[in-house]
């Protein structure tokens, strides 16, 4: 099956670049470089098993468009983001207490890098585009936005609403962002800018992952509703409404361009290669 030829190799990328970057964890220039090359290594592999499992060239993480497809996948990210932890400081929910450091910050950059690109690469390029061929986007969006809340109930602080929320807000959005770009790179801007203004600039916790501390040391307290609680901003449920009205979008762009696979195509798409 394509799934699988497709599906081992970029995870076993993510899962060896995983364990190495939380093995120099506290050393951040080991783990800046150790993302960054996790990250690069997961496109090349990418590339290499769909171009050997569907003969075709993998345009969706083609070079041409790559640089502004990331950059306004990071402004988008990085701007959501922000619009929540305003949200959330407006009402008392967060403050910050002193700064952290430029250093830590370089160590976010790399362990977020690897952390976008190779969750991007597996949800929504393999899991999502090809569930998509056979049963259309709509249905396509939901099962992998289920699957990628769900995979999230692994980390050291997750909650079951914590799953549910990271579902709605980012499984949808970042599914809706490739079905309206059909480029992974918007996607793994988007990604990446969420995850580095989080941890990186705001010093917010990110999906519960204890992350190092960015450029400045933030505090949330109040109700999880609004702080989303140990599993960080991404609980609260100004993401999750946020995050639901940028996939309202994203999917209103991609019925405008043609983009949206209905579901009646689903008998002639298969999985196999």
């Amino acid at each position: 099956m394509r799934l699988l030829k497709q599906l081992v190799p970029v995870a076993l990328v993510a899962f060896v670049g995983g364990a190495l970057a939380g093995a120099v964890q506290g050393i951040w220039i080991l783990t800046l470089l150790v993302g960054v090359a996790t990250a690069a290594l997961a496109v090349y592999v990418y590339a290499r098993v769909v171009r050997w499992s569907e003969r075709r060239d993998p345009v969706e993480v083609g070079r041409q468009g790559a640089v502004p497809a990331i950059l306004r996948g990071l402004l988008i990210g990085g701007a959501l983001f922000a619009a929540v932890i305003l949200n959330i400081a407006l009402v008392g929910g967060y403050h910050v207490d002193g700064l952290g450091s430029l250093t830590g910050a370089l160590g976010v950059f790399g362990f977020m890098a690897a952390a976008a690109v190779t969750e991007e690469l597996l949800f929504r390029g393999i899991l999502f585009r090809l569930v998509e061929e056979r049963v259309g986007t709509w249905l396509a969006l939901t099962l992998t936005a289920l699957l990628f809340g769900a995979s999230h109930l692994f980390n050291p602080h997750a909650t079951l609403w914590g799953a549910i929320a990271i579902a709605i807000e980012a499984g949808g959005m970042l599914a809706a962002a490739y079905a309206a770009t059909r480029t992974l790179w918007v996607p793994i801007g988007v990604h990446f800018g969420w995850n580095f203004a989080a941890a990186g600039i705001f010093g917010a916790e990110v999906s519960g992952n204890g992350t190092p501390q960015g450029l400045l040391h933030g505090v949330t307290s109040g109700p999880t509703w609004i702080t989303g609680g140990e599993f960080g901003p991404e609980g609260s449920m100004y993401a999750v409404v946020f995050g639901l009205l940028l996939t309202v979008v994203f999917m209103w762009l991609a019925r405008r361009r043609g983009n949206v696979v209905p579901l009646r195509r689903r008998a002639n798409a298969t999985l196999d290669g």
